[in-house]
């Protein structure tokens, strides 16, 4: 079956957002199974295919939406592929830190301290893999 042209420009943004070393790593370590695979898809074509290419916000906003977004809500694994996103479109380690420390006031602290320490694990990460925009 062909991929659909939202299969074709999702597998494109996200390669974008995330970078080819870190799809390789997820296709080989999350999405290794036949379930997790239709997740993937699933996730490629609907969500990085039809709402990250929408007209209206460049990537590099939508990148930080769906950071507050994860910590609001403790997805802790997302939070770190979605900093490592918005990393890749050009947000600063500082205005990053400075995004979930102005969610403080918001969500409440207990939530933005474990961002924080995602975020300083995955910024370590990026720095000595060289994966910086």
């Amino acid at each position: 079956m062909a991929d659909s042209e939202n299969m074709k420009k999702g597998r494109a943004v996200r390669t974008k957002l995330i970078g080819e070393a870190a799809v390789a790593k997820m296709a080989s370590k999350v999405y290794d199974d036949p379930m997790m695979q239709k997740f993937g898809d699933y996730a490629t074509e609907a969500v990085f295919g039809m709402l990250w290419t929408r007209p209206g916000l460049d990537l590099k906003t939508r990148a930080l939406i769906t950071c507050i977004a994860d910590t609001a809500t403790h997805s802790w694994p997302e939070l770190e592929i979605h900093l490592r996103m918005a990393r890749r479109q050009g947000w600063s380690e500082d205005e990053l830190s400075e995004a979930l420390l102005h969610l403080t006031g918001y969500i409440g602290a207990p939530s933005v301290r474990e961002g924080m320490l995602v975020a300083k694990k995955l910024f370590a990460e990026m720095r000595a893999e060289g994966d910086l925009p």
